[in-house]
């Protein structure tokens, strides 16, 4: 199946019945901006345990390797204008629905929308033994996810009984670092060739001036 996006997701949604609860769950990636922002975890929290309180809208939100995942459930009309304000949001990009379906009961019944950091170096001895599960999951990369993968994912993570809780400045080093990372990945070939010819080129010099 083929992620939705802005021009399809709200087709989708008219199919439901207006009386439905719905789940809806999304990925996005940060942008650049949002990456060096110190407080940008801690931004989306508070503002999404005020809202989906005031809302009635519950689920989950997770972090890792620059990727955000979020599971939202409520009324349809809730979800359908949180949507709306998802889509809009300048901090985030590339964001694409996984799944969009009618339920008959809440996975997460916590209106706080807990906040799972798939950062796996940053967890605590505890929170690595109740994790195990995840790692058929990690690295994290839930764009290429299916819809099936999607909620095997979501089944597994709605049974944990402590989440991580990691301060926000060491996750945006991280994300930092995983920006780094993908900037240079795709130009190791030419900066190895590149420090190779300097490196002949100060031999060649030395040569020349024995």
């Amino acid at each position: 199946m083929i992620p939705l996006t802005h021009t399809t997701v709200f087709s989708k949604l008219d199919e439901i019945q207006d009386t439905a609860l719905v789940q809806l769950v999304y990925v996005s990636s940060l942008t650049l901006g949002s990456r060096l922002s110190a407080t940008i975890f801690e931004d989306v929290e508070a503002y999404a345990r005020d809202y989906n309180q005031q809302q009635g809208i519950t689920g989950t939100l997770c972090y890792g390797n620059g990727h955000f995942l979020q599971c939202i459930e409520g009324e349809k009309a809730k979800v359908s204008a949180l949507t709306q304000r998802i889509f809009a949001d300048s901090r985030h990009k590339n964001v694409e629905v996984l799944l969009l379906q009618g339920i008959n009961q809440r996975s997460f019944v916590d209106w706080r929308m807990r906040l799972l950091f798939l950062e796996r170096w940053l967890w605590s001895p505890a929170t690595k033994k109740q994790a195990a599960q995840l790692s058929p999951f990690l690295p994290f990369a839930p764009h290429d996810w299916s819809p099936e993968r999607t909620e095997q994912f979501l089944q597994i993570i709605k049974t944990f009984e402590t989440l991580p809780h990691i301060k926000a400045a060491g996750i945006t080093y991280n994300a930092l670092g995983n920006m780094f990372r993908h900037i240079a990945a795709p130009h190791q070939a030419f900066l190895v060739v590149q420090a190779f010819l300097s490196a002949l080129l100060v031999v060649a010099l030395i040569l020349l001036y024995l």
